[in-house]
């Protein structure tokens, strides 16, 4: 039997506090390690940078087994795997030693497919948003870092507070070994399985290019504020992690209310306001404000993909419930990777240009792409909405053109008259005819169509196999805004063996 639903939510949620704490490590103490190994400004964007690859990359696989051996056995292999980086950092001499480490602490990152995959299972869909927003202030661990790193880096040094996440890493293991959920309900569907059902799916590659942009923006700012701060501002190392700690506070703190927002409103609603407001933000930064019009910039961002990231992974669990796990880590590495590639761009344009307006300018119009996606998903899925309800509708139903050809018609149609889709698309409803009604009938319903806008009434019609039943039919015109009608609507029940047709 699964352990209580809330004490999974808080285990799983503290743990990936501790796997974000450790997968920020670096950067937040870049303006220290600086002083001790030498670094160009490439190498040093490239170290800070690197954390993400694996962290990224990783969540595929991390939330495929997820689903396959439960929370606890991730959880824990993943803190084990993750004290030998962090040791290996706190003995580097050199930029390679930065970088392995780097690569290996992004193990950290990735433990975020593991809740997200895990929760859903302990709580109803309509929670689901709600619940991975919960889970997502996880990552204020990386605020934790920015913040507290440097200070204490200070009284003691970087070496030093490097080792004191090994004693966290052994005391999280040890809570995660004691209280994990053993019994968790598992998948056993294979990866390939899972994959093939869901790559031709178009909807998990705009939620992926979405929380490229979200997730994307919060992981770069996060990476790239503190060194970004001092180099440009001229702000000391203790202030400018203040500020970064901030940033990720109000992004992080605000996923929940994302989530929220996606369970009792439109997610997309939701996202379209998201990608106006970085759109906004991406031109703001563009024009290398000072820095109180920079921290208007920055803050817009941190509210905007903070709900943006929450709403997200309500999406997720709603378009692929039995493939939640091989999604959520495709989804989230792509928000993963998207932080990976702006601090090394933001570099780049730099030393090329002076600035970085064109970075920030790339993240606005990515936005602005994402912003018009979403408007395009928004209306398909009215559109579905639509077509399902006619669909599962009880009553037949058949669309014809105005010149009465049949254009569609519904599962109930074939039910009640014997006709398939195939066989009635391109056909007169003269196919029903029964026999039993001559012309003055017909005259007089298209009469009233034309007077009153419908007709309705007892008809006899014909099924394919010959069977004349009595049916109860509403006709109806549907008009252009100019009022040419466009199609007619027929919307009718076999009532031949009901009370009301005696």
């Amino acid at each position: 039997m699964m352990k209580k639903p809330t004490a999974q939510l808080s285990l799983q949620t503290s743990s990936l506090v501790v796997g974000f704490m450790i997968w920020v490590l670096i950067s937040s103490l870049m303006s220290y390690i600086q002083k001790d190994i030498a670094l160009t400004s490439g190498q040093a964007s490239l170290v800070t940078a690197i954390p993400v690859i694996l962290g990224s990359l990783l969540r595929i696989p991390i939330g495929f087994y997820t689903d396959r051996l439960g929370a606890r056995i991730i959880f824990l292999t993943s803190f084990l795997i993750l004290l030998f980086p962090v040791f290996f950092i706190s003995m580097a001499n050199s930029f390679i030693d930065l970088v392995i480490g780097g690569l290996l602490l992004g193990v950290g990152g990735a433990t975020f497919s593991i809740g997200v995959t895990s929760l859903p299972k302990y709580f109803p869909k309509e929670k689901h948003g709600f619940i991975n927003g919960i889970y997502g202030v996880g990552n204020i661990g990386t605020a934790i870092t920015t913040f507290g790193a440097p200070i204490i880096a200070a009284s003691i040094g970087w070496i030093n507070t490097v080792r004191l996440f090994l004693v966290i890493l052994i005391i999280f293991s040890l809570l995660i070994f004691i209280f994990g959920d053993k019994n968790e309900e598992k998948v056993r569907k294979s990866m390939m399985e899972q994959i093939k059902g869901v790559y031709r799916n178009s909807t998990l590659w705009f939620l992926s290019l979405f929380y490229f942009i979200t997730f994307g923006a919060f992981v770069a700012f996060t990476m790239f504020l503190p060194s970004f701060l001092v180099e440009n501002f001229g702000l000391e190392p203790i202030d400018a992690g203040i500020r970064t700690a901030i940033f990720i506070g109000i992004a992080t703190l605000l996923r929940p209310l994302g989530g929220f927002l996606g369970d009792k409103f439109n997610p997309f609603v939701i996202l379209m306001v998201t990608f106006i407001g970085v759109t906004f933000s991406g031109i703001l930064l563009s024009f290398s404000p000072n820095i109180a019009w920079y921290t208007v910039g920055a803050l817009v961002v941190a509210i905007t993909v903070g709900i943006g990231n929450g709403t997200i992974f309500k999406l997720v669990p709603l378009y692929f419930s039995s493939q939640a796990g091989i999604v959520n880590g495709i989804v989230s590495a792509m928000g993963g990777l998207g932080g990976f590639f702006p601090p090394l761009l933001l570099t780049a344009v730099s030393s090329i240009t002076g600035h970085h307006a064109i970075a920030f300018m790339l993240l606005s119009e990515l936005a602005l792409v994402s912003f018009v996606i979403v408007v395009f998903m928004y209306f398909q899925d009215k559109i579905n909405i639509e077509r399902k309800i006619i669909e599962d509708t009880v009553e037949g139903i058949m669309v014809t053109t105005r010149n009465l050809t049949i254009r569609n018609v519904n599962p109930a149609f074939t039910r009640i008259t014997g006709y398939t889709k195939e066989e009635a698309i391109g056909n007169k409803p003269t196919i029903l005819h029964s026999g039993k009604h001559g012309k003055d009938f017909y005259q007089e319903m298209w009469n009233s169509i034309q007077e009153y806008g419908y007709w309705e009434g007892q008809i006899w019609n014909k099924r394919k196999s010959g069977e004349i039943y009595q049916g109860w039919l509403s006709i109806s015109p549907v008009k252009t805004n100019t009022g040419e009608i466009q199609y007619y609507v027929g919307i009718f029940n076999d009532i031949s063996k009901s009370d009301f047709s005696k």
